[in-house]
């Protein structure tokens, strides 16, 4: 398979890229600067691209069958403003699936089912930017025909791999604090060969 992976210098992007690497599957890493790449591997392409330039995103989207976008907020509207240029480039290049990584804060309330948990008195954050960027690609990818899926962690730590965790379709499995980041990479890389949570979000954790 050719997995494109846009943040794979990032503490879970880089993690998907070693697993999808372990399977033997081709990887084509997007990066602002490749020299944060550490890894050699033969099936490890280097792509050298701004994620806010159409073109270069295009360009990245050659031969691939599934796109994993780990990128971050970092306190900037990166994410929300690159994710249309994505999707158009699916879109014309024919590709169906894309996994990201989103945050707790988007997935449903328990305590007030109409809204997000960000926005309800179930998160105890009082900075809501980032999740408030993970709705905005949520909501720009809820309105596309594509078979996309968003992985929600809840606190993420370093950590270790564990191998077990809780999911849970739309909301964060009870009780749930953290998860950590070789565990959430984990199972967003498993979501390629997994149609269960296809057009769903998915909340993880211990």
């Amino acid at each position: 398979m050719n997995i494109l992976i846009f943040g794979a210098t990032g503490r879970v992007g880089s993690q998907i890229v070693n697993y999808a690497l372990q399977d033997g599957h081709k990887v084509t890493a997007f990066v602002r600067t490749p020299e944060k790449i550490q890894t050699n591997n033969e099936n490890l392409s280097v792509f050298q691209g701004n994620v806010l330039n159409k073109e270069d995103i295009s360009g990245a989207m050659q031969g691939v069958d599934v796109v994993i976008s780990a990128l971050n907020t970092d306190g900037t509207t990166t994410l929300s403003e690159s994710m249309p240029y994505i999707i158009e480039a699916m879109e014309n290049k024919k590709i169906q699936r894309i996994i990201t990584v989103g945050t707790a804060g988007i997935l449903q309330s328990r305590t007030e089912p109409n809204l997000l948990r960000y926005q309800s008195s179930e998160s105890k954050r009082k900075i809501t930017r980032a999740a408030e960027e993970h709705h905005k690609v949520y909501d720009l990818l809820t309105q596309t025909t594509l078979d996309w899926t968003i992985v929600c962690p809840t606190y993420l730590p370093d950590g270790e791999r564990v191998g077990e965790y809780r999911v849970e379709r739309d909301f964060l499995p009870v009780d749930g604090v953290k998860i950590s980041v070789p565990d959430t990479a984990e199972f967003t890389y498993s979501q390629i060969y997994i149609d269960e949570y296809i057009k769903s979000r998915v909340g993880i954790a211990y």
